[in-house]
């Protein structure tokens, strides 16, 4: 048998051309859902419709599934806009950010996460966004969760308080194009939270260099100084489960423990490597 003609060039852009139609065209069935959703779940009634757990996992399902020249930023940023959008039109918020840490490095995480549409408020320092987050109904804050000047997660204390939510980004990789790494503050929604990852505010006296190496890998550490010549106050994100372990190592290197509390939850870090593979 002949072998078929190649397509044109004619061909393969009327090919393009129904493609970005029947997308254009999911997306509003998409939205016609959601419609519906509001209706069922009366989610514009009832504050934030943010679901980190179930974001997470759509992002993680996202990666792997994922192949062909079309970059993994291009797709990940895609699908955050959508989902973030379409969040916003369930329970429209604002997202609270601190750019202590740099303007440019926040606002492209907050546009990369959560695009256009959802309402970009600024602070300067953490304080502002957690004033922010406790006086509204649903909105999101997002504080650096690399290095800390105040202990501003002690304003996460207590059961009527907002709470870390969700750590972005939500897929890690060295060359993340929005990768500063963010803690997310809400007042949590209990059928909505994920906790791989427990936060815990942590109060300690006798800190010093060989308290700080007790706390080993996997939990993640912010501190600084507090009331007193040797106290800390720490913000510890350790594996459900193992604040115990944290606590003995604390004490075993010299250290007490004064109080503790937790202040949030967040799925487990989801690191891919630049081929696009699991870490």
């Amino acid at each position: 048998m002949p072998n078929a003609p190649a397509p044109t060039l004619a061909d393969l852009r009327r090919e393009i051309d129904r493609i970005d139609e029947a997308m254009h065209r999911l997306l509003m069935e998409r939205g016609d859902i959601i419609d519906t959703l509001i209706a069922t779940k009366k989610t514009a009634e009832s504050g934030s419709a943010f679901r980190p757990a179930r974001e997470a996992d759509m992002m993680r399902r996202l990666v792997e599934r994922h192949k062909g020249i079309l970059p993994l930023d291009t797709a990940e940023s895609i699908w955050r806009v959508i989902i973030a959008t379409f969040t916003y039109v369930q329970a429209p918020f604002s997202v609270h950010a601190d750019l202590s840490a740099g303007e440019p490095a926040m606002r492209d995480s907050v546009r990369f996460h959560f695009g256009f549409t959802v309402p970009f408020m600024t602070h300067m320092g953490p304080a502002g966004v957690t004033a922010a987050i406790a006086a509204s109904r649903g909105d999101l804050g997002l504080v650096p969760a690399t290095t800390a000047k105040t202990a501003w997660w002690t304003a996460l204390e207590g059961d009527g308080a907002p709470k870390i939510i969700a750590r972005l980004p939500f897929v890690e990789r060295a060359d993340h194009p929005a990768g500063l790494p963010v803690f997310a503050i809400a007042r949590p929604n209990p059928d909505a939270l994920v906790t791989d990852i427990e936060a815990w505010s942590i109060r300690v006296g006798g800190w010093g260099p060989g308290a700080a190496r007790a706390i080993d890998p996997p939990a993640e550490t912010m501190a600084v100084a507090d009331r007193g010549f040797d106290a800390a106050a720490l913000l510890v994100s350790v594996p459900r489960g193992g604040l115990e372990r944290i606590e003995a190592a604390l004490v075993a290197a010299g250290a007490s423990v004064r109080s503790k509390a937790l202040v949030g939850s967040h799925a487990r870090r989801y690191t891919v490597t630049a081929d696009g593979t699991l870490a």
